[in-house]
């Protein structure tokens, strides 16, 4: 870590100098915004067809199926091709299904939400590929030394764009109607594929040719597993984000209980991007170090916390800053995350570790409104909301005690112990073992 502010700030300028890594930064915004406001019309649209908290829980367990099916076999591929050509093809998908949602929009209270539905699962499927690429993709695009520095800030854009997105995504519902809103987002993803098609393409990972598709995910869980401070963080995030999360109840918040209409709703959505931009902003010039873990601790549990007032508000103020204070200690839980994520896998291993971390982040959101909506239907929304909450604060002392390791996790010398990749030369190939069948 760069010890002196004068330090910190040259090491955030080099980065911010580098055109790739800007055109990412680029990539990230106007997906990140197309994402955020396509989820929150199709949410408020379909709450607004069908009167049933039950069907958002459905919305969300329809993306998550094809997105968790697919992450190791994506986070395999990631690690064997173009990563660049991965996010190329997923992108294109998403603009497709963006148009695709704009046409269908002004029927879609004859048609049925079965088409959106069929869209929804088509853009997990993407995602089953394009989540493992990315990570993987944006850490060759920077020099080893400036991945930390690098990690933070796309965290910072991608979080000012979620501020936005959602607010964007309601104020052109509200004004021109779910078609316009699917519109604009397709156009930002369009822009999107631009930023990534002007980046040139990297080497590609190591690899063993011939080796099985199953022994390729194998190592990868292995990896993850043998380190408690990996399949520790995960865990703590996919618990309390399941029984904790409120994101996908919003639009009954907005509608039947705060009464605000679709934008408050956007207000509410983009509340917890706030919180969380100003810890990632804050990291860009320190980023985690000493005490990485019981801070992570103490902001699941801070966490747990703001989501118990929130379900017990009543009001819209109170309401939006709870969510803020969400916003706030989730982004410092996602600052340390993302930092060991980075620092700890060698680039030959990274898509199928992102590709793990995909999926208890994926199970934690997607399952997560499965579960909301479930728990909403049968306790209520307010009361399965803080009811939540209080698992959350259960799930830290559980994985406090679980895992000494991680609650003793310092990141300030990571660094030292970062493996060195061989692949930024050119595409480094393992000797095959000489039983070794086909490749995939």
């Amino acid at each position: 870590m760069n010890s002196t502010p004068e330090a910190q700030t040259t090491a955030g300028r080099d980065v911010l100098r580098l055109p790739e890594f800007r055109a990412m930064l680029l990539a990230a915004v106007t997906s990140t915004l197309a994402s955020r406001a396509v989820a929150l019309t199709v949410a408020y649209q379909l709450y607004q067809i069908t009167k049933n908290p039950l069907t958002l829980g459905i919305l969300g367990l329809v993306e998550a199926i094809p997105a968790l099916s697919l992450a190791l076999f994506g986070g395999v591929v990631a690690d064997r091709n173009d990563r660049r050509r991965i996010l190329l093809m997923t992108i294109s998908v998403e603009v497709v299904c963006a148009l695709l949602f704009a046409l269908y929009a002004p029927h879609a209270t004859v048609g049925g939400i079965v088409p959106i539905l069929a869209l929804i699962f088509t853009l997990g499927v993407a995602r089953g590929f394009s989540d493992p690429a990315l990570p993987a993709f944006q850490a060759q695009v920077v020099p080893r030394e400036l991945l930390l520095r690098a990690s933070a800030w796309r965290s910072s854009a991608g979080q000012a764009a979620a501020i936005t997105g959602p607010a964007l995504g309601g104020v052109l519902y509200a004004s021109v109607g779910a078609a316009g809103a699917y519109g604009v987002a397709c156009a930002l993803l369009l822009v999107s594929l631009a930023c990534v098609a002007y980046v040139k393409p990297k080497p590609k990972p190591r690899f063993i040719p011939g080796e099985p598709l199953w022994q390729s995910i194998k190592e990868g869980l292995a990896f993850v597993v043998g380190r408690q401070v990996l399949v520790g963080s995960m865990a703590l995030d996919l618990f309390s984000v399941l029984f904790g999360g409120a994101v996908a109840l919003l639009p009954i918040f907005a509608s039947d209980i705060l009464r605000v209409g679709p934008i408050g709703l956007s207000v509410l959505v983009a509340a917890p991007s706030v919180g969380a931009l100003g810890v990632m902003l804050y990291a860009t010039r320190h980023p985690p170090g000493r005490n990485a873990g019981r801070t992570l601790l103490v902001a699941v549990a801070g966490f747990g916390v703001s989501i118990i007032t929130f379900g017990l508000s009543h009001n819209f103020y109170l309401s939006v800053a709870a969510l803020i204070a969400t916003g706030l200690f989730d982004g410092i839980s996602m600052v340390i995350r993302s930092a060991t994520l980075q620092l700890k896998a060698p680039d030959h291993m990274r898509g199928r570790v992102n590709s793990v971390s995909g999926m208890f982040i994926g199970a934690s959101n997607e399952l997560g409104a499965f579960e909301s909506g479930v728990a909403a239907s049968l306790l209520g929304t307010a009361r399965s909301v803080w009811l939540g909450g209080i698992v959350t604060l259960i799930v830290v002392g559980v994985t406090a005690y679980l895992a000494p390791e991680l609650r003793a996790m310092n990141l300030d010398d990571i660094e030292d112990d970062l493996p060195h990749d061989l692949t930024e030369s050119g595409v480094t190939v393992l000797k095959a073992p000489a039983d070794a069948a086909p490749r995939l």
